[in-house]
């Protein structure tokens, strides 16, 4: 089988495994790339979409609003060329060395620091969050202090230290989302969200 039709076999597989639901066709697309992304039809019961997630997202990606994310494994994981034709990129400032350096004086993560240090540049942003809670965090605060309010916040950290309760926090914040509830997420499923908002895009557009 070809690499394409492999691809088409496995969302046809996936279709028929996921649970009954009330999803858009859009929302089912993005979904369908997470379970085939984490090879676990049951996340699909987890995931949690924002009525105007969508809508927001795909307005941010036209207008070339730039991408933040937590880690250098998300900004890997997105299609740079599909991003670059929309005249944007993912950037992420976990490996600078005066991140390290500010987080270490003040007591801080990375991630966290990261994007403090971001700040007004988060405003009308998207926001892919994969790994650290404490990132997610600080966006929620930015976003209340009124510094930043991203376009749309993908809300992805994994494990068992708040991960679940900072998606929680951010599903409640007046704030547009896509996230996985719970302790699962993860770099890779923040960056297929960003290639599915893609293909919905490309797929609107032609």
């Amino acid at each position: 089988m070809t690499p394409q039709e492999i691809e088409i076999r496995s969302m046809e597989i996936i279709a028929g495994l996921l649970p009954p639901h009330s999803w858009t066709p859009e929302e089912l697309l993005i979904v369908k790339r997470l379970v085939h992304t984490s090879g676990d039809p049951s996340l699909a019961e987890v995931v949690r979409i924002h009525p105007h997630a969508i809508a927001d997202g795909l307005a941010a990606l036209r207008r070339g609003a730039p991408i933040f994310s937590d880690v250098q494994m998300v900004r890997m994981g997105m299609n740079s060329g599909r991003l670059a034709a929309l005249g944007t990129a993912c950037r992420c400032l976990i490996d600078d060395p005066a991140v390290a350096a500010a987080a270490l004086a003040h007591g801080r993560t990375r991630a966290q620091t990261a994007m403090r240090l971001f700040g007004a540049a988060l405003d009308g942003a998207i926001v892919a969050i994969g790994n650290a809670p404490t990132a997610l965090r600080e966006v929620l605060a930015l976003a209340r202090e009124g510094v930043a309010r991203p376009a749309l916040v993908i809300g992805m950290p994994v494990g068992f230290v708040d991960a679940a309760e900072s998606k929680e926090a951010l599903m409640a914040a007046d704030l547009a989302y896509i996230a996985v509830a719970g302790t699962r997420g993860g770099s890779p499923l923040a960056a297929a969200t960003v290639n599915a908002l893609l293909r919905v895009l490309e797929a609107r557009e032609g």
